[in-house]
């Protein structure tokens, strides 16, 4: 039986843009036809320039978040350096193989902005690892997708990137019963590295784009 600790269905989006990466989702937590949570926290700091989203059991990702995390500073600590994109995601694809007979039920984006620019890594329960320009996973994700493949250019900067995010994740919970109950939005890029958008903001450009 489920319980509060696989609680399941989520939209999630990740966009790279010219000066850096967009994440969002909404805040719907949901354990069966139950809306157990209404604001469930699915955006994740990894370090200063890079950023997770979590679909699937809320007790997996969470523990996930924190082993990658730690690795991460122990990483800077041991080389002077950022990791990069490229080998963070390399690392918890290796987290997630070496458990693949024991998974951790959840699926990933984990990206940011290093010095070869803005990159977005999907990661499966498995340990599989793709790369692309814009990601959405979750029970919402083919909703999701329409928007982004209609919508997405390479020439996306940032703020550009948010609005198109918001209309994916918009476009998702209309459509899917397990998505709702809000947006959140991080950027990443080099000036600020990771950021949240404040509630006050999200909801300004939710109405904008209405």
């Amino acid at each position: 039986m489920d319980d509060k600790n696989t609680l399941k269905g989520t939209t999630t989006v990740g966009i790279t843009c010219k000066d850096g990466v967009v994440f969002a989702t909404e805040r719907r937590a949901s354990m069966g036809n139950l809306v157990a949570h209404k604001v469930a926290e699915k955006i994740f700091k990894i370090d200063d320039h890079i950023g997770a989203t979590i679909a699937g059991s809320v007790a997996d990702a969470q523990t996930l978040m924190k082993y990658i995390s730690a690795e991460v500073v122990l990483y800077k600590m041991r080389n002077g350096e950022k990791m990069s994109i490229e080998s963070a995601s390399a690392l918890a694809s290796n987290i997630l193989h070496s458990s693949r007979f024991y998974p951790y039920f959840v699926q990933t984006l984990l990206g940011g902005v290093d010095d070869t620019g803005a990159k977005i890594y999907s990661l499966d329960p498995a340990g599989g690892m793709i790369e692309d320009k814009f990601i959405s996973t979750g029970s919402g994700s083919p909703f999701a997708y329409g928007v982004l493949e209609d919508r997405y250019s390479e020439d996306l900067y940032v703020e550009e990137g948010v609005d198109i995010a918001i209309r994916a994740l918009k476009s998702a919970m209309e459509r899917d019963t397990f998505s709702g109950n809000g947006i959140l939005i991080a950027i990443i890029n080099e000036e600020d590295g990771f950021k949240m958008l404040a509630e006050e903001e999200v909801k300004k450009r939710i109405e904008e784009i209405n």
